[in-house]
């Protein structure tokens, strides 16, 4: 992370607050930086979540739901409003879980963090995330493996990515969150040692080089994968759609109430 980038960042994230009239208590790295697999050219994908003014949302006509800084040079910071990343969170969009999970914090508020993930841990069904990580990774896989005799390394981890994910939900049942960063994940994946091997050399490659070049999927990597993205068990767990929207909505109101002075 390099510190001259990380302060431009704050820098956006300050005007968003002063332009947009939001308050922002959580800023996050998103992208393959808090996967753990950065390249020398990475993108800093910053992720906000943003709390308008009480005010703003008692209206007719509310105002748009995402916030988007210019797209240029490394700079990708894009910003929902917390009606947004809630309704997605109650579907079982995962990627607010790994905003929630993500190890490098720009800005926030340590209390609304964990109060999150206390709710997400209620109200995002584990069936929905397996969901959406199986869809995730049955793309990745039709789009750069399937059609492909060969697949640029680099984004062979898109495919490992969620494949990872699924095989630690499925070791670890009782925990319906899983890790953001790849190297927790494969730790915690019981991989055969061919595959942990294979992992950490494209590990180590992608860390020092923009262009990994292309290869053939190993047949070890390739059957693991396959068995990921086969279906998987999706029943929703407790609760119902309604007691969901019911708790959201409490966790909504009372942090607009906390935000609203500080807007």
């Amino acid at each position: 992370m390099d510190p001259v980038v990380v302060a431009a960042v704050k820098d956006r994230l300050n005007a968003v607050r002063a332009d947009h009239g939001v308050a922002i208590p959580l800023a996050v790295e998103s992208g393959s930086r808090a996967w753990g697999f950065p390249s020398p050219d990475s993108d800093y994908d910053c992720r906000f979540v943003y709390v308008r003014r009480m005010d703003d949302y008692l209206t007719p006509w509310p105002r748009r739901d995402v916030i988007e800084t210019p797209l240029e040079g490394v700079f990708d910071v894009v910003g929902w409003d917390l009606t947004k990343a809630l309704q997605l969170l109650v579907k079982g969009n995962a990627a607010i879980v790994e905003w929630l999970m993500s190890p490098i914090t720009y800005a926030g508020d340590p209390l609304f963090r964990t109060e999150f993930i206390d709710l997400a841990r209620v109200i995002a069904p584990r069936g929905r995330i397996v969901r959406h990580y199986l869809h995730l990774g049955r793309q990745q896989f039709r789009q750069h493996v399937t059609a492909h005799e060969e697949i640029s390394l680099k984004r062979l981890f898109y495919v490992l990515r969620p494949a990872m994910a699924l095989r630690w939900m499925r070791l670890n049942p009782e925990i319906s969150l899983p890790p953001m960063d790849f190297r927790v994940l494969v730790a915690g994946a019981d991989l055969p040692p061919a595959v942990v091997a294979l992992v950490a050399d494209l590990l180590e490659r992608k860390a020092r080089t923009r262009e990994m070049g292309v290869g053939t999927v190993r047949p070890e990597v390739l059957a693991l994968v396959e068995r990921e993205f086969n279906p998987g068990n999706e029943d929703e767990g407790g609760g119902t759609d309604e007691e969901h929207h019911a708790v959201a909505a409490a966790f909504f109101r009372r942090w607009v109430r906390r935000l609203d002075g500080a807007v």
